[in-house]
């Protein structure tokens, strides 16, 4: 893959240790958990293990809960948190009990009252209390909302996570119902929507906010990996990233189970027709090979007549499966 100018700059000037938060973005099915779990393992840094989901709804929603020095109003901004995402505060935070009442109680006496400020004093109190420095979130989709990540939090440090798109197409795939995937062209724009955004918003942040990786370099060579991704975040390398402590949660990550498969990449390569490969590339293949994938076919751009049935079928099929 050609050297991104972006992330050379940043990791060359990420030369002091941040405290800022972290976050784990990229395209669903993309290799975020594995990161997820390697970097939790650090001795400074803090991740839930699970996705929070609530950032982006509760700063859409901020207006709506009034002057947040009041302490009924944190309690409600908790509330919909929870409404939101029971099972991640319930069974994701790791460093602390996630109890409203007493939660909003602690925040009002702190002074957290903004939006950012009642964030950080969760994610904050869960660092501290699993004896970390700097905390941080994996949320896919955030990705599609990076400007608005750093606004809200300008010490931020994003990580973006690419991995083949016909191999997350695979894998969307086989989760097609959690997803709203059900064909080969809707999976590559799905893709390409990600990918594209994330780097396009990743491109106007300033220097050392901003990093892309590969998910195959990481099977290929995780060490050296890691070494880059924390030089980027200004930490010290450990070996903990390597021995990373595995998934409990078989149903959700059965991966994660296991040591790190090298030859989790090229799935395509067998399991796709030669068909849905076609199909592919035509939709995502410039995204492709701008990342260092390479192509198997001409990536002709199908007939509009095609691309648009697809499109109907695919918005069809997710009626159909919502009734």
């Amino acid at each position: 893959m050609p050297e991104n100018t972006h992330n050379k700059t940043s990791v060359a000037q990420a030369t002091h240790v941040h405290n800022g938060p972290i976050f784990i973005v990229g395209a669903p099915r993309s290799g975020t958990t594995l990161l997820q779990y390697m970097l939790r393992s650090h001795p400074r840094i803090s991740l839930p293990t699970g996705e929070s989901h609530f950032f982006i709804p509760l700063f859409r929603a901020v207006d709506t809960y009034g002057d947040l020095t009041r302490l009924e109003n944190i309690r409600a901004v908790l509330a919909e948190m929870y409404r939101r995402s029971a099972d991640f505060l319930d069974t994701d935070l790791h460093g602390m009990k996630f109890d409203i009442d007493t939660l909003a109680q602690e925040l009002h006496t702190q002074g957290r009252h903004t939006m950012q400020a009642i964030i950080t004093g969760l994610f904050g109190k869960n660092a501290r209390g699993e004896g970390k420095a700097r905390w941080g979130d994996k949320t896919p989709y955030y990705v599609l909302h990076l400007s608005k990540i750093i606004e809200w939090f300008p010490d931020a440090q994003i990580i973006h996570l690419i991995r083949d798109g016909r191999d997350v197409a695979l894998s969307l795939f086989a989760r097609q119902d959690d997803f709203g995937v059900y064909n080969t062209y809707f999976a590559a724009k799905y893709w390409q929507q990600y990918v594209e955004t994330g780097r396009e918003q990743g491109a106007k942040l300033n220097p050392g906010q901003y990093l892309e990786m590969r998910y195959e370099d990481i099977l290929s060579n995780q060490k050296n990996a890691l070494q880059k991704i924390c030089d980027f975040l200004g930490e010290e390398f450990n070996e903990s990233l390597l021995e990373f402590k595995k998934s409990g949660e078989v149903g959700k990550t059965p991966l994660l189970q296991k040591p790190v498969q090298s030859d989790n990449a090229d799935k395509w390569r067998s399991q796709m027709s030669s068909t849905q490969i076609r199909v592919f590339e035509s939709a995502a293949g410039g995204t492709l090979q701008e990342h260092g994938y390479a192509l198997m076919t001409p990536a002709r751009r199908l007939p509009l007549p095609i691309r648009a049935a697809m499109r109907v079928h695919n918005h069809f099929v997710t009626w159909k499966r919502s009734k």
